[in-house]
């Protein structure tokens, strides 16, 4: 049930989740600057805000 449990982070994951948090953080400014808004901007940073949280679990669980 390994995808259940808590994990503490070790120096080097945080910053390899401030890192991707920053990069998701400049696409989205990215998207919000040259795109309209409506439904399709919204996903798309559900998307960003989706992969960062992926992303983050893998390097959680895959110490």
């Amino acid at each position: 049930m390994g995808n259940f449990e808590f994990y503490n982070s070790k120096e080097e994951q945080i910053e390899k989740y401030n890192l991707i948090r920053t990069k998701a953080m400049e696409l989205a400014a990215l998207i919000d600057s040259q795109c309209p808004e409506c439904r399709e901007k919204s996903l798309a940073f559900t998307k960003i805000e989706e992969a960062s949280l992926w992303a983050n679990a893998s390097i959680a669980r895959n110490r």
